[in-house]
Formats: structure tokens, C-alpha cells, sequence
């Protein structure tokens, strides 16, 4: 029935740094659409920001994001990526259990406090 992800959604505390801080750092496009929303996108995906109490459908709080991506690139290299922004590995590398087998991952906060974890299948 579910093919794949189209997008998700992160509650942010300020919009433009979130999208300052994956566009940068994990080299994200910065997108705007609809009515002025933003969001990044990398590959056929997109992540959209908005704001606490900006989306009353859902009860999302700020920083309870927990995101895993997956990079093409060596971890040493993404490791390197972040030092150079700044950013603090909380955990890893360590081996993890991704969707599709065994993954490498590595793991940070982003300004909000989302954990974020960057992968990569052997």
C-alpha cells in the first residue's frame, strides 16, 4: 500500500535557522512553497518546518524530532562536515538496524534538539 516518504515534518523554534542549519550543514536545498512555507529537500524528499501551534492537527513539540537520513558519502567525510559547522557528535559511529538491513550511523542535535542520525549501508 506505502511505497515511500514524501516528506515529514519538524517543529522548530525558528524557522530560517532550521533551514540555515540543514542547508548548510547537511547540504540541503532551502525550499519555499505554498503560502511562504519553507522546508529542505534533498533527493525526492523534503523536510517541512513549521512553527509550535503553527499545525493544530498535531501536537508535534519543538525538539521531539528523531530523524534518520542516509548519505552516500563515508562517515569520516560527514563527521568532518559537521566538525567543520561546529556540530557535536552525541553518538557513533555505531552499527544500527536500518530499513533495509545494517546501517553505520552517527548521530547530533540540530538547533532544536531533533536527534538526527546520519547512515550508511556497508
Amino acid at each position: 500500500m506505502i511505497s515511500h516518504i514524501d516528506h515529514l515534518v519538524l517543529t522548530v523554534s525558528d524557522i530560517e535557522r532550521a533551514v540555515a542549519f540543514y542547508s548548510s550543514v547537511l547540504n540541503m536545498e532551502a525550499i519555499t512553497f505554498g503560502a511562504g512555507r519553507r522546508a529542505v529537500g534533498f533527493g525526492n524528499q523534503k523536510i517541512n518546518l513549521q512553527l509550535l501551534g503553527q499545525e493544530p492537527r498535531n501536537r508535534a513539540q519543538v525538539g521531539s524530532g528523531d530523524v534518520c537520513l542516509i548519505t552516500r558519502w563515508p562517515l569520516e567525510q560527514v563527521m568532518a562536515q559537521l566538525a567543520c559547522h561546529g556540530v557535536e557528535i552525541v553518538e557513533g559511529p555505531v552499527t544500527k538496524s536500518g530499513a533495509c538491513g545494517p546501517i553505520e550511523s552517527i548521530y547530533f542535535l540540530d538547533p532544536d534538539q531533533n536527534l538526527i542520525e546520519v547512515s550508511i549501508y556497508p
